[in-house]
């Protein structure tokens, strides 16, 4: 009895340890990401990396807006000590300062400002969130619609059809670039919403996935709905989408994801700075902060920030919806 609690104990800790590895490697980007974000230029390059921020001093000079950043030379008499400028405008410069005029930091959560005010990054939100949102709402509705014909529904090459439909996924999306935006070119959807939604408003993946699920439901739900004088329409919202609730905010997720990272679509269909998404953006800004590690990071954490909340949201209505599936 004790070898098998003494076994048991084991298993269950090096499951534990499994799991909690494989979380860490997988959250280190993402807290890598965070802190270069609040660290100084010249920690970004530094080797050894560190993995806290270091101290940092700052003082107020009188002929300068922002806080320059110092190093202490040397403690003087009388609480004072005698720094000197060593990144800023006033740089090589030395002053005599009272020790409670320096300012300590060690995260400086002000490259956040300077990155959002570096670019129009609230326009690319905007813009970003009425194309993921646009497309994905579509993206469900044309799944739910297609995904419900190939399950229940009965007409003539049906399988076949279908068959077709999942080929197509073995084409890579790159060859649709050109023709694609050949159709909108001439429909003259060039730099709009339009040309942003409506060419990612369907999926072959979506349907395949909705029409798997909905061929589970049971059949004889779908009888007694129809004997009890139901059309089809009413068969699909009353019965199959509240059934189906944990699936399609899954399927949501997944496509809202998709296209809140999109870059190569909008990149190719959007011309003036006042349509671009933000990883159109935040390409962009890359090219234009150059070196600034900081100020990139800090722009690349607070574009994943409404993923975050989302998950955070779709997780909890997704176990409800699990709780509430099936039946009596």
């Amino acid at each position: 009895m004790e070898e098998y609690k003494i076994k048991k104990i084991l298993s269950k800790f090096f499951i534990y340890l499994f799991l909690i590895s494989g979380s860490i490697i997988m959250l280190f980007p993402f807290f890598w990401m965070v802190i270069t974000s609040v660290k100084a230029p010249d920690e970004t390059t530094k080797f050894p990396p560190t993995l806290i921020p270091e101290k940092k001093y700052f003082i107020k000079v009188a002929d300068s807006d922002e806080l320059e950043r110092v190093k202490i030379v040397k403690d003087l008499e009388d609480n004072q000590c005698e720094v000197e400028v060593f990144i800023g405008l006033n740089k090589g410069k030395r002053y005599i300062v009272n020790k409670k005029d320096i300012i300590e930091k060690r995260f400086l959560w002000d490259n956040y400002k300077k990155a959002w005010n570096s670019a129009p990054f609230g326009l690319y939100f905007i813009n970003n969130f009425i194309m993921a949102l646009g497309a994905t709402l579509l993206y469900l509705l044309t799944s739910i619609l297609a995904a419900y014909a190939f399950a229940k529904m009965n007409f003539p090459l049906k399988n076949f059809i279908f068959m077709i439909l999942l080929a197509t996924l073995m084409v890579p999306g790159q060859l649709l670039l050109i023709p694609n935006y050949v159709i909108l070119a001439k429909l003259k959807w060039i730099d709009t919403f339009w040309a942003l939604i409506i060419p990612v408003s369907a999926s072959v993946f979506g349907i395949y996935f909705l029409r798997q699920y909905f061929e589970s439901i049971p059949q004889d739900l779908f009888d007694a709905a129809v004997i009890d004088g139901c059309s089809t329409y009413q068969v699909l919202c009353k019965i199959v989408i509240p059934l189906s609730l944990p699936v399609l905010l899954t399927l949501f997720l997944i496509g809202f994801l998709q296209h809140w990272n999109e870059l190569l679509w909008p990149l190719i269909v959007t011309n003036s700075p006042e349509m671009r998404t933000l990883q159109v953006g935040l390409a962009v800004f890359r090219q234009e902060s150059g070196i600034y590690w900081e100020l990139l990071t800090a722009a690349a954490s607070f574009s994943i920030v409404p993923i975050i909340i989302l998950f955070l949201i779709v997780q909890r209505y997704y176990i409800q919806g699990i709780a509430r599936t099936g039946l009596k």
